[in-house]
């Protein structure tokens, strides 16, 4: 018996972790190049747009297709592709923003911990490759399971636009 044979293997399809969802956002039709530019010009909807805050320089909103109950996403207003092209101040304000909006989550929320970061370029998982976002994801323990990866099910607990709702209203309260 050689080395191979030997060896209980699982099929490489038992070793991957399946997010089906995600073909709705990946094929869907897109408005435009940039849903981030769109959400940042349509300055009269808010709150259809889901953006929960608008700083000088960068703005929050939650993120339509997420991978949790209140994933949020920070961008600069400018349309660059990299951390690198950002200014000092729109580097401080984006992490200000997002100290901020945690802050109101660890209160409104409870979650225990986070998940926060940045995917740049295609390769790294980059949706819009060519607006630098970052993502903020409250985590509970036990969150993950099975339904998405059996199912083609995600579990949101709250309607998207109640959690913007109540995350605007709980900034604006702490002006």
């Amino acid at each position: 018996m050689d080395n191979h044979t030997a060896k209980a293997e699982s099929p490489p399809s038992e070793r991957l972790l399946w997010a089906p969802w995600r073909l709705e956002y990946i094929r869907g039709i897109k408005d435009s190049d940039c849903f981030i530019c769109d959400k940042r010009d349509d300055r009269n909807d808010d709150d259809r747009n889901l953006v929960l805050a608008r700083g000088q320089e960068s703005f929050l909103l939650l993120n339509a297709f997420p991978y949790n109950s209140g994933h949020v996403l920070v961008a600069p207003y400018r349309h660059v592709a990299d951390l690198a092209d950002l200014s000092e101040n729109e580097l401080n304000e984006i992490m200000q923003l997002i100290l901020r909006i945690k802050k109101i989550m660890v209160r409104m929320m409870r979650p225990d911990g986070f998940n926060f970061g940045f995917n740049l370029g295609a390769a790294a998982g980059a949706g819009v490759k060519n607006h630098v976002h970052g993502h903020l994801v409250p985590r509970w323990i036990g969150d993950t399971n099975f339904m998405p990866v059996i199912g083609d099910t995600r579990v949101v607990p709250e309607a998207l636009t109640d959690t913007a709702r109540r995350l605007r209203e709980a900034w604006e309260k702490e002006g």
